[in-house]
């Protein structure tokens, strides 16, 4: 049997009751999200609130691979987040990651301080008439203009995966979580519009984005819609096709 517990220098002083709040995270704190393939707690130590999130179990194939071939999803988390804050990119700050190792990895965690936010990025999805909407897609489109000019590519970059708060002076910062799957490169336009498909865009969440994106890139705002609704809309017919396919499943069983 093995073990890896990583703390951020800043949070040495609380190491012994992260690690508690770990080993008895069945009894600790209040769920965030309970059901799914992770589950997450908000978890209160000296004070302050953190986000624990444990991953689900690997099977037997992944339990080797992330021992032996790749990192596993707390660690890149960790990692990613570190990178994140390097170059300015807003993220829950990364506290620690745990991993237990029996004959491969057993279980994992990735700690980080909690965030309450106003809202998700679902939010806007779902409610058309949601104050200020506008607003937030125009500076939501230069938050990911200023990810790829950092050379970001977040491969999840998707509704549920970006807290939004309001600032006082009527600006919005942008945190990105569920960070494990990112790679740090040189991104195309087509690439970049690419990296939008994710967000399930209506046709007026692109009308308002695609202009602030295109005057950022120095391209048409007609290119750049026209990139930005054919990714999306190739994205949300397969994602659709899955749907359906699964109902008819379902159905047949």
């Amino acid at each position: 049997m093995k073990e890896t517990f990583c703390i951020h220098p800043d949070f040495k002083s609380i190491a012994s009751e992260i690690r508690d709040a770990i080993e008895n995270f069945e009894t600790s704190g209040e769920f965030l999200v309970e059901e799914g393939r992770n589950q997450i707690k908000k978890i209160a130590i000296e004070g302050s609130y953190y986000t624990f999130k444990k991953f689900k179990k690997p099977n037997a194939f992944q339990r080797w691979v992330y021992q032996y071939l790749r990192k596993s999803k707390a660690k890149r988390s960790y990692e990613y987040a570190i990178q994140l804050i390097e170059s300015d990119i807003k993220t829950p700050f990364p506290v620690a990651y745990y991993e237990h190792f029996d004959q491969g990895l057993r279980e994992s965690f990735y700690i980080s301080r909690y965030v309450a936010y106003d809202l998700d990025f679902r939010v806007l999805n779902h409610t058309p008439n949601y104050p200020e909407r506008k607003a937030i897609l125009e500076q939501f489109a230069a938050f990911t203009f200023e990810l790829h000019e950092k050379q970001i590519n977040f491969l999840d970059h998707s509704p549920g995966n970006t807290l939004i708060l309001k600032n006082e002076d009527g600006t919005y910062d942008f945190y990105l979580i569920d960070l494990n799957r990112m790679r740090f490169e040189e991104l195309s336009l087509e690439q970049r519009m690419k990296n939008f498909r994710r967000l399930w865009l209506s046709k007026t969440m692109i009308n308002i984005m695609a202009p602030i994106y295109a005057e950022l890139y120095g391209a048409s705002s007609e290119k750049i819609h026209q990139l930005m609704t054919q990714y999306s809309r190739a994205f949300q017919k397969k994602g659709n096709s899955k749907k359906l396919r699964r109902r008819k499943r379902n159905r047949n069983h």
